[in-house]
């Protein structure tokens, strides 16, 4: 397994229950702030085998990015059983439940 691809895996196991990450995010964060894409693939491709609360990713809008209706619902299930409110057009207040690792510890 790549670095990049290690990190992003810890990045997103690591976001709290309650909490959301943007796709774009978690990428600067693992390293490569451009590389918001690679994430989606990532996660697409390993959520599974890594259990990862893939739920917990939104976009830089704050907005569920996933297209299919089915996933759409069930993310928007997942987060609102974790209290995240998730409003009718498939936002969330990025002010109020946006997860900050680095600030983890003041919390």
């Amino acid at each position: 397994m790549q670095p990049y691809t290690r990190r992003v895996i810890e990045i997103i196991a690591g976001i709290p229950e309650g909490c959301v990450m943007t796709y774009g995010q978690v990428a600067e964060l693992a390293g490569s702030r451009r590389a918001a894409r690679q994430v989606v693939r990532i996660l697409h491709s390993m959520s599974d085998s890594h259990r990862l609360p893939w739920h917990r990713v939104v976009n830089a809008k704050g907005e569920i990015a996933v297209r299919d209706e089915e996933s759409r619902l069930l993310q928007t299930l997942y987060l609102q059983g974790e209290g995240v409110a998730v409003d009718d057009r498939g936002c969330v207040d990025l002010s109020k439940y946006q997860f900050w690792p680095e600030m983890k510890d003041q919390r």
